[in-house]
């Protein structure tokens, strides 16, 4: 067990390796549950109970005990804790093999961070979270105390909320993404959500029936988080189909049609047989198709669609009585590409599909009841922006489809998620906050670390052939590159390596490929880089230790 003394007057935890205190606090000031969050890198000592090796992470420890405890408490932190073993495992013990690195970017206790005997450090290039230096925890704490000081803005805030969302969010939103867009937003044209994810599924929940809504297009390279939320809504396996990406960026819509128009030939009736619709009610529909794309930016492959590839989707959209959901969360983290160009000098962002949607009017013909829903929704979220943590974002959409999208049932009970986060943005947004931690924090930030990465990777990476997609165009944007690797290397293979031989975690391009579908678009030889979470000096360092797993296969494979 991890050595701990116990007194009256307090708590010890130390490390058996550096001799020093880990955390110190007096029994009577620990609640049931206590998050501890420290940075010190000695942390990462091992101790060993039974057969199993645990780590304290240098990010979180977890303590879950009383006034009156012993080391009894740390039993449970040990079956949340990594094994010495270079594979992934869940939040439970598993003796029974473990399956390649999948998801394991979203636990507490990160299986990313196993226990190693190597003395370097691990560098995480899978993660896609901001890091620490890019939260905004002073903004946050100033917009809550203006917040819980006036009883006027509290007592709503701690109130349910109204099914589309907090109006004062939303109008200061509508203001905002208009300035963005250069385009009309009104705040009845956005839901709040309780993020983007969260969106996503309840617009599946209202507005799909999987005994009438065919199939799922998920442009590909796909986030792979995205497909075990269809799969929830019904679009299992053969119900989710990748359409790739064309050489322009974004998703092949000439092949995109084309395969509508095959699928509509050969299913001529509106419902699988022997199924039971449900029930859209007076505000929403079911739509007969779904595409599902990263339309700026996109995960994982950086791509941006033009903006007559936007308004081509569209169209198709429209004869097809397609919903396109876009998920525009990198929308606000560009930078232009031209070195003498300061982080805030963009210019207007191109509209998003939703904009083009509503521009074009009703779409005929119209639904029986008359009202229009639309046929793109553009989804948004807080969490890039201002940190993952507050589960906020919203859709923007028609009226109709924010009605619609408010009348989930999930939502009815209880209101629109997040409401207190979401009247504390409404302060941010007010303030201004956002958009100056915007243009002085985040987008700086992450373009230093861009331009660091793809020096590096000019660096190391070039001369053994690796290439990095297309980045033209004035602007970039996002916390991801996409590599390609050469020779036929394989990157499941090159990601095996890189985590056992030089504590590198990166995300091989089978992650990316539309589950259930992985013969219409297939990676194995790509690799996806986070720049976003790790400090500027592990990019670079990360980078090289990649150019190293490289250089030991290409030696291997001639």
């Amino acid at each position: 067990m991890v050595p701990m003394t116990c007194q009256y007057a307090h708590v010890n935890i130390w490390s058996p390796l550096s001799g020093e205190t880990i955390v110190s606090f007096a029994p009577h000031l620990l609640p049931p549950l206590v998050v501890f969050c420290y940075q010190e890198a000695f942390l990462h000592s091992r101790h060993q109970t039974s057969d199993l090796a645990i780590t304290f992470l240098p990010s979180v420890i977890t303590l879950v005990g009383t006034a009156q405890f012993s080391c009894h408490w740390l039993h449970d932190l040990v079956k949340m804790a990594p094994t010495t073993s270079d594979k992934p495992i869940s939040n439970s013990i598993n003796t029974s093999p473990t399956p390649p690195l999948q998801d394991v970017t979203n636990q507490t206790l990160d299986p990313e961070k196993g226990a190693s005997s190597s003395k370097k450090g691990l560098i995480n290039f899978l993660r896609g979270w901001p890091s620490p230096s890019l939260l905004s925890s002073s903004i946050l704490q100033a917009a809550s105390t203006a917040l819980l000081s006036d009883p006027s803005l509290f007592v709503p805030a701690l109130q349910y909320g109204p099914d589309p969302g907090y109006q004062p969010l939303r109008e200061e939103l509508a203001v905002w993404l208009e300035k963005q867009y250069s385009t009309s937003t009104k705040s009845e044209e956005i839901c709040i959500t309780g993020g983007a994810s969260q969106g996503l599924a309840c617009v599946l929940a209202s507005f799909t029936d999987p005994s009438y809504t065919q199939t799922v297009w998920a442009s590909a390279p796909c986030y792979y988080l995205a497909c075990p939320i269809f799969e929830d809504a019904g679009f299992g396996p053969g119900r989710i189909k990748a359409v790739p990406e064309d050489q322009q960026g974004g998703i092949d819509i000439d092949l995109l049609d084309t395969l509508l128009q095959k699928h509509e030939a050969q299913h001529h009736q509106p419902t699988h047989k022997g199924a039971e619709r449900k029930n859209a009610g007076p505000y929403r529909k079911h739509y007969r198709h779904v595409v599902y794309l990263v339309s700026t930016c996109s995960n994982p492959s950086g791509t941006t669609m033009t903006l007559e590839k936007r308004k081509r989707l569209v169209r198709v959209a429209r004869r097809h009585d397609v919903l396109v959901v876009s998920d525009d969360v990198y929308d606000f983290l560009q930078w232009p590409i031209l070195p003498a160009s300061p982080s805030s000098d963009l210019g207007p962002l191109l509209p998003r599909l939703s904009d083009i949607d509503l521009s074009l009017g009703p779409s005929e013909p119209a639904t029986s009841s008359g009202k229009w829903f639309g046929n793109v929704i553009s989804n948004g979220s807080f969490s890039k922006l201002l940190g993952p943590g507050l589960r906020t974002g919203w859709v923007h959409g028609t009226p109709d489809f924010v009605m619609g999208l408010s009348q989930t049932g999930a939502t009815r009970s209880g209101g629109a998620g997040s409401q207190f986060v979401a009247a504390l943005l409404a302060e941010v947004m007010k303030a201004g906050e956002l958009e100056r931690h915007l243009q002085e924090t985040v987008r700086p930030g992450l373009r230093r670390r861009h331009e660091l990465i793809m020096e590096t990777i000019k660096q190391e990476l070039g001369e053994l052939g690796v290439t990095v997609a297309a980045q033209d165009g004035d602007r970039f944007g996002g916390y991801f590159v996409w590599l390609t690797l050469p020779g036929g290397l394989d990157a499941r293979v090159v990601a095996q390596k890189a985590r056992q031989e030089e504590e590198l975690i990166v995300a091989e391009g089978e992650m990316f490929e539309v589950r259930g579908d992985e013969e219409g678009a297939k990676f194995r030889g790509n690799i996806r880089l986070s720049f976003s979470w790790e400090e500027e000096h592990k990019i670079t360092e990360g980078v090289r230790r990649l150019g190293r797993v490289l250089r030991g296969l290409s030696g291997e494979t001639r």
